[in-house]
């Protein structure tokens, strides 16, 4: 039985309320990743969006287990989720 893999989207593109499941990172930036990851975000955590800020989207907030964290945009653009179609 194989399993169903959902579509694959950065985190800054998910709407308020939804949820998606860390599929990985896609920053070529080897130092925000160990940030992210020193943070709490590793693969097959779920995050749910929160709230984001009124100039730009920025920040967004995050809820990982939880924990409710305020990214930047960049952060969250390089934090790949999984969600389901």
């Amino acid at each position: 039985m194989s399993a169903t893999v959902g579509k694959i989207v950065e985190l800054n593109s998910l709407d308020l309320g939804q949820l998606g499941r860390v599929a990985g990172f896609s920053s070529e930036d080897g130092e925000l990743e160990t940030k992210l990851r020193e943070i709490g975000f590793a693969e097959g955590d779920e995050v749910e969006v929160l709230h984001r800020g009124p100039v730009g989207g920025t920040p967004v907030s995050v809820r990982l287990a939880r924990t409710i964290i305020a990214l930047r945009r960049k952060e969250a653009a390089a934090i790949l989720v999984e969600i389901e179609e």
